[in-house]
């Protein structure tokens, strides 16, 4: 998801933090080797694409469909995001468990409350069945501005009273727990989205500004359990300031994240899974490409 320049916080290239470069001295082919060896030993977790070409969120999708996507993801990671508990996003959990994946679920809201209500009790329902390792309440519900703070604190609250063995939390870009410390205060977990490339930063500076991202949500949780819920790079379509997308680029980011969060015990849930041609609507070419898997389920690297 883009974000808007005047809630970010500067990145300073001069930061305190040390600069990494794993890749230094790797020629083309040892990054590729080294990408399909990080693949083949699995990441913590990916972010799960629904939607195929043709498709779109309000399509129902059936579960033969989320079953072969889950299949090919099973034996790359530990953890499976989903985004909603409606029109067939129920059934994504249900199948990873049956892969014997862990689950992070999204309750998707916004400004409908008829919409939130189904998606909230889709959650505790599928929590109490034993589907939800991780419940999150809302994802970019403040940044899009389709929620009152207060009104999402009121979700956030009744969840978590709903289903107390469940840790809960809300996913955001991760300066709002920064700006809002009553959100952190109330979420069991700390839940944020760290893209440089959102941000125009080149990819050359882009491992060391997601670092940055990072630890400020973890400061802003006092201690917490922070989890990088989406970060990632595109493949192809247009650039945004110094951040330019690639094939490269892409392959290179998905090396440096998953090798630093390892080097740091870092939890990371990587955006995306497939490429998904719907969200061109809402980004703009760039928005089709940002799946480790083409739209076809073919891996691109």
């Amino acid at each position: 998801m883009s974000y808007r320049k005047e809630k970010f916080l500067s990145f300073e290239k001069s930061s305190l933090l040390s600069k990494v470069d794993y890749l230094e001295g790797l020629s083309e082919k040892e990054m590729n080797d080294l990408f399909h060896e990080i693949l083949t030993e699995g990441i913590h977790g990916f972010c799960f694409s629904l939607y195929e070409e043709g498709q779109e969120p309000g399509d129902i999708i059936p579960k033969p469909q989320i079953h072969r996507r889950m299949q090919i993801l099973a034996s790359h990671c530990e953890w499976i995001r989903s985004f909603s508990t409606t029109e067939g996003n129920e059934l994504v959990p249900e199948v990873a468990k049956e892969f014997g994946l862990k689950t992070m679920v999204g309750a998707w809201l916004g400004d409908d409350e008829e919409k939130n209500k189904g998606e909230i009790d889709g959650l505790i329902e599928l929590a109490k069945k034993g589907m939800v390792d991780i419940a999150v309440v809302g994802n970019e519900v403040l940044y899009r501005n389709d929620l009152s703070l207060e009104r999402l604190v009121e979700y956030i609250q009744q969840v978590k009273k709903e289903i107390p063995d469940v840790p809960v939390g809300y996913v955001d870009a991760y300066y709002e727990f920064s700006v809002h410390p009553e959100l952190a205060e109330n979420c069991d977990v700390i839940l944020c989205n760290c893209y440089p490339y959102w941000e125009g930063t080149s990819f050359e500076d882009s491992l060391n500004h997601m670092r940055q991202m990072y630890y400020q949500a973890k400061a802003a949780g006092n201690g917490k359990r922070t989890i990088i819920t989406e970060t990632g790079w595109p493949s192809q379509g247009e650039g945004l300031g110094g951040a330019l997308p690639s094939k490269e680029n892409a392959l290179k980011y998905f090396i440096n994240t998953n090798l630093w969060t390892q080097d740091e015990d870092i939890e990371v849930m990587y955006f995306s899974s497939f490429d998904e041609a719907w969200k061109k609507s809402d980004e703009g070419e760039v928005g089709a490409y940002w799946g480790v898997w083409d739209s076809n389920n073919n891996l691109k690297y």
